[in-house]
């Protein structure tokens, strides 16, 4: 009974028809295995022969299956010759001829870098950076350089020395950082272009820049000095924010007042010159009457500002009087006081408990 037909050679009981096709499908099967392993009675070592190479073809043809995934990107070598790339998918390439290099194009690699190197004012500086970067080129970063790690590293190092040795070692301890790895990143991206190593540089980031050890003490005293120094800085410009205006506003309200009383001087300097040519105009049209009104006008400002008495000589006796008291209603003021010639030989007028004084306003 041959292996595709049950029930003895006997159609199926189940009341139902075998398909013509998948019949003649099955003997054509059948027909070809005979064929390729020989009838009954062969060579039975001809036949194991023969079922192990279409185990073994059938293992072959299926290790010649690789998958890309979807951030991946795969780079066919024929022979060790560059033949294609894949991108993601399901791909079959033959075993043992072509070889399949798989690259992720999209994942960040970070290689750290630790330099010493030496600043334009020739003093050493000890640098620590990352390098952020992503493989942009599979067939360069594969093909065209034999280490490309290697590259990349040798490449920082060189942008590093460039960019240091530029710039003074205060920039590159103090402020300088950010633009030092501004600096670094372009360089170093032409440099790995010239190379074709086909890597892109995605950020340089700078970790450290410190001294050297055997002098970082006498830095550290450096700093500090030079913190004192815009400490002390910011103090004095805070008093002279302060005190500055203070004193621009003292010079302005003097120089303001000197301009008030240059201005009054000069007014009353004009006036007194317009009065006098006036007065002039005047004193030539009557001199005798011009003279006495001026004597008046004097008298009148004198004697407005100093003490009057009243003085009446009757005989012997010397009546004096305080005239500007009793105008003043001052209650206080002793009656007149009579002062006889006769007992002193010399006239004198004395107030009432005041020091003797010179008699005024003949």
């Amino acid at each position: 009974m041959a292996w595709n037909q049950p029930n003895n050679g006997q159609p199926p009981n189940n009341g139902g028809q075998r398909p013509s096709d998948i019949d003649e499908a099955l003997q054509k099967i059948n027909q070809g295995f005979s064929r390729w392993f020989g009838q009954q009675g062969g060579d039975p070592d001809l036949q194991t022969l023969k079922i192990v190479g279409v185990v073994i073809v059938a293992l072959v043809f299926m290790m010649g299956f690789y998958r890309v995934e979807q951030a991946e990107e795969a780079v066919v070598l024929r022979f060790g010759k560059f033949s294609s790339t894949q991108t993601a998918g399901l791909h079959w390439a033959p075993p043992l001829i072509d070889e399949v290099k798989k690259i992720n194009i999209q994942r960040i690699e970070q290689v750290p870098v630790n330099a010493r190197m030496i600043t334009e004012d020739t003093n050493i500086v000890e640098i620590s950076l990352t390098v952020q970067y992503r493989i942009i080129q599979p067939v360069d970063y594969l093909l065209k350089v034999a280490n490309p790690e290697a590259s990349l590293l040798h490449a920082t190092e060189s942008a590093l020395r460039h960019v240091v040795g530029g710039a003074k070692m205060s920039q590159i301890l103090n402020e300088g950082r950010a633009t030092l790895a501004r600096d670094i990143q372009p360089r170093l991206q032409a440099y790995l272009d010239r190379y074709q190593t086909g890597i892109q540089v995605a950020g340089v980031n700078i970790l450290e820049a410190l001294p050297p050890k055997e002098v970082k003490a006498a830095f550290d005293d450096v700093i500090r000095a030079k913190e004192d120094k815009e400490r002390l800085k910011n103090q004095a410009e805070t008093y002279a924010n302060g005190i500055v205006p203070e004193a621009r506003g003292k010079a302005a309200r003097i120089v303001a007042e000197a301009e008030g009383y240059k201005q009054e001087v000069v007014d009353r300097a004009k006036g007194d010159a317009a009065r006098f040519d006036q007065l002039v105009v005047e004193y030539k049209k009557s001199p005798q009457v011009t003279r006495q009104r001026l004597y008046l006008e004097t008298m009148e400002s004198v004697l407005a500002k100093t003490n009057k008495v009243l003085i009446e000589n009757n005989g012997n006796n010397m009546i004096y009087v305080p005239l500007d008291k009793i105008v003043n209603g001052n209650s206080a003021v002793l009656p007149p006081t009579i002062v006889n010639e006769a007992a002193d030989s010399s006239p004198s007028v004395r107030m009432p408990s005041q020091r003797p004084s010179r008699a005024e306003g003949n």
